[in-house]
């Protein structure tokens, strides 16, 4: 939470310096229509993940195993990543990118935080030291990732789009898979097929870039008919 604080600090005081502005241009500050724009990202991107594990279920004959929820610990979860999506998007896609947008143009900025964000997670997946391939998977995988958040930053002119896609990936998928420190909340796998290691790789291609272009297109519909 200390860590948190930091960042909100340093995010007004860039602002503030560079920009002449206060941290509400980044459309953090709740109000009906911040709150609606994250309550629909979250249902939006919930139904695009759900999809993609129904697809990875079907693919590779995923037998799932129900488990009795722990509600306190799913609460726990949802603080936890909330917390986590919110550092990550007040860093990559906050003061930071309102600043790159303002000076170098919305394609430049954009672009940019979509490559730190695919670097840091080189790095914060403990990868440094991986082979090429996996290292460009996941740089490009979450580049894309972030590119496609940014890019509802800059059209939405508020971070909290961003934050509800960002919340349900990490959320939803902790119902189904392991992760730390919250995983399988509601699901566990009991087996699946292995398929060759070439069918594998375009299924991981197919699984990490579904989410993103879906939302891509979801943003573009919502703006089109907006």
């Amino acid at each position: 939470m200390l860590g948190l604080l930091v960042i909100i600090i340093v995010s007004w005081v860039l602002l503030h310096l560079i920009e002449k502005k206060n941290i509400d241009v980044l459309g953090i500050v709740p109000s009906f229509k911040s709150l609606g724009q994250f309550a629909l990202g979250f249902l939006v991107i919930s139904i695009i993940v759900l999809l993609n594990i129904f697809f990875e279920t079907q693919i590779l004959n995923v037998e799932w195993e129900s488990k009795t929820i722990d509600y306190a610990i799913f609460f726990n979860a949802f603080l936890y990543h909330l917390k986590s999506a919110l550092t990550e998007d007040l860093v990559f896609r906050g003061a930071i990118l309102y600043i790159l947008i303002n000076r170098l143009g919305a394609k430049w900025g954009v672009l940019i935080s979509a490559l730190c964000f695919g670097i840091y997670h080189v790095f914060s997946y403990g990868m440094a030291s991986d082979r090429i391939v996996p290292i460009l998977y996941v740089i490009i995988i979450t580049g894309f990732t972030g590119y496609v958040w940014a890019y509802t930053f800059y059209k939405t002119k508020s971070i909290m789009m961003g934050l509800g896609f960002h919340l349900g990936v990490n959320l939803i998928n902790a119902c189904f898979f392991e992760s730390q420190p919250y995983g399988e909340l509601i699901f566990t796998e009991v087996s699946r097929i292995n398929i060759s290691e070439w069918n594998n790789f375009l299924f991981l291609i197919f699984k990490g870039l579904f989410p993103s272009i879906f939302t891509l297109i979801f943003i573009k519909y919502l703006l089109k008919s907006s």
